[in-house]
């Protein structure tokens, strides 16, 4: 059982990182969470989630190496190829035949990793359609929170071993050789897109006709996969396509995604929701904000189209009525159940007027059809008189949506022009009601005096406010001097820092031997100029490598008894072997290896150096 201080102190530790660096790994699933940062806490030696928070403060750049530990970029060519030949067959020519010819189609990747997963899309797409096509009609936007696999899928660029999934022809249609390395061809890189996203954060890009997130919603708790998956659906077009990995169902979303093939993990957008089920979907992003937002916003709209004084019908494009509010249903004797009929069934659509061909001529026209004076006698016998507005509603491409009709009464503006043969009764009228004007008036002047005695009341209490402002102020002014001062120490200490690692590097280069340092796991911390010379591996391929591993002309597995004695020997121990080896020119030559144990601050073994030197024979 976790211990309730441990899981409090680990909370501390990621609202730490979500300030201080905008990565809020809140969401993500805890049991997995703090295995990943215990490990990496492990390397440095430090035992607490607090001590942590402080070697973080101390050394920022040990966030670049928890980042790379939490954010894990496991990723290949046509992982599951059978699911992508299943993509290419059936769902891509189902989304192209489905567009415009010139539409462009919108797919996104979201976790793209190092970028595998975001070519084999381009191409399946290029399988499916052509390549020319894919140029043409095709844009492909990759997304990631993690920016240094964000910069390596932007080169594009992998090593013979990372395209084991592609077939030769495959590699040999999609990617030109550069030395030993192999580049997405630069014509089909146009097509993708990257930028870094946060799927729990950041707004979803819209009107996506594949979007492609296989294996990423797994490392997520189930609230948080919620509110992704309801900005997916959101992001998708109505008939768009999701496709998953294999580890994740969608068992739970039924009223979201419905499965076109389950075994393959690929579904499809459910979207009949109704308006109140899309807003319920929606509220999901944010909880405790956009749920009241929307909400509120739907119970206002809804009222003020139910308790609006003109009476309004609303006929969808199917000639169905889909709305009616209080004022219409009183006017017209309608009710609920009317609500989902067919209009023309409805006497409403010709009494008290012809409304079904109002609305041909508002659709023909693509304008508001009035009629005025139009006379309907009440259930209770009276008269009255409408204005009839035909309006059409349309969307933002001018396609038809249905109509709006509204009913306005203008019956008091007939009776006016009764009563104009009244006009002596109406000047009477009219003069009574100006000395209850001017009764009104003088009670309204004594109500704003009332008002400006508030309003001096409120001006003291701003004064004081302000003195209190100012006080505020002159503290935030002390505290950003301080701050200040700690940020040139913080200068100071990074310029020292730089100093000591290039005398660090000034020394290294100047052996005349080889130096290799290994830490107690036998990964490499140190290869020198000198050893690239000798053995043709450069520092960033060898740099975290294990010693053991390495495929190099030093025959390294010679060494593992020297290294492990001097790990478990003394500080002072030192052993020296001389060994055959071939050299990066192919020659042979005797190399002398000198290992001696790399002491700590506090005396202990952390490592061993290794010195390697040419012996001539």
């Amino acid at each position: 059982m976790t211990d309730p201080k441990e899981n409090r102190d680990f909370e501390v530790l990621l609202d730490y990182i979500k300030q201080s660096r905008g990565f809020d790994f809140t969401g993500y699933k805890r049991s997995s969470l703090m295995r990943r940062v215990s490990k990496r806490m492990q390397t440095v030696n430090i035992d607490t989630y607090n001590n942590y928070l402080d070697y973080l403060e101390v050394h920022p750049e040990e966030f670049i190496h928890l980042f790379n530990t939490l954010l894990i970029n496991v990723t290949s060519f046509f992982r599951d190829r059978s699911a992508w030949e299943y993509l290419a067959s059936e769902i891509v020519p189902r989304i192209a035949a489905r567009q415009e010819p010139k539409k462009i189609i919108r797919v996104w990747a979201a976790g793209c990793a190092s970028g595998q997963e975001v070519y084999t899309i381009a191409m399946t797409i290029a399988q499916a359609i052509g390549i020319e096509k894919l140029r043409e009609r095709v844009k492909i936007y990759a997304t990631d929170v993690d920016d240094e696999a964000l910069n390596q899928a932007r080169q594009g660029s992998y090593l013979s071993r990372e395209l084991s999934g592609l077939t030769p022809e495959e590699v040999k249609l999609f990617f030109e050789k550069y030395d030993n390395h192999y580049v997405f061809r630069k014509d089909l890189r146009r097509c993708v897109i990257f930028g870094r996203h946060d799927l729990i954060q950041d707004a979803p890009i819209s009107k996506i006709d594949l979007l492609v997130c296989r294996n990423t919603l797994m490392y997520f708790n189930a609230e948080t996969q919620s509110k992704i998956l309801a900005r997916f659906h959101f992001a998708l077009q109505g008939d768009g396509f999701l496709f998953l990995g294999k580890g994740e169902m969608l068992l739970t979303h039924a009223n979201k995604f419905t499965p076109v093939d389950l075994k393959r993990r690929i579904f499809t957008k459910v979207s009949n929701l109704n308006l109140r089920d899309q807003l319920a979907s929606m509220a999901q992003i944010d909880k405790e904000e956009a749920a009241n937002h929307l909400s509120t916003h739907l119970r206002l709209r809804e009222a003020a189209f139910d308790r609006s004084p003109l009476g309004r019908i609303i006929v969808d494009a199917n000639g169905l009525l889909t709305m009616a509010n209080e004022r219409a249903r009183v006017l017209f004797n309608l009710t609920t159940r009317d609500v989902g009929r067919l209009f023309q069934d409805l006497e409403i659509s010709y009494r008290p007027i012809e409304l079904r061909s109002c609305i041909e001529q508002a659709y023909t026209e693509r304008r508001v059809v009035n009629i005025t004076d139009v006379m309907w006698q009440l259930a209770e016998g009276e008269t009255i008189y409408l204005d009839v507005q035909v309006a059409p509603l349309l969307d933002t491409d001018n396609n038809i949506l249905g109509v709006s009709i509204n009913f306005i009464e203008v019956t008091h503006y007939q009776r006016l022009q009764q009563e104009l043969q009244h006009s002596n009764q109406e000047l009477e009228m009219a003069y009574e009601e100006l000395q209850s004007t001017n009764e009104e008036l003088e009670t309204t002047n004594e109500e704003l005096q009332s008002t400006n005695e508030e309003l001096e009341t409120i001006n003291e209490e701003l004064q004081s406010t302000n003195e209190e402002l100012e006080t505020m102020n002159e503290e935030l002014q002390s505290t950003n001097k301080e701050l200040q001062t700690v940020n040139e120490e913080l200068q100071l200490r990074s310029e020292e820092l730089n100093q000591s690692n290039a005398f660090l590097e000034s020394i290294l280069a100047s052996l005349k031997g080889a130096v290799v340092v290994v830490n107690r796991d036998l990964h490499i911390q140190i290869w020198n100029y000198k050893a690239e010379d000798f053995w043709g591996l450069r520092k960033e391929e060898a740099l975290g490598q294990h010693f053991l591993n390495l495929d190099i002309g030093l025959p390294v597995k010679q060494l593992r008894q020297p290294i492990r004695l001097c790990l478990l020997g003394k500080p002072s121990d030192s052993f020296e072997v001389v060994i055959e080896a071939i050299n990066r020119r192919g020659r042979s030559i005797q190399c002398r290896v000198t290992c001696t144990p790399l002491i700590g601050l506090q005396g202990q073994i952390q490592g061993a150096i290794l010195l390697m030197e040419a012996v001539k024979k």
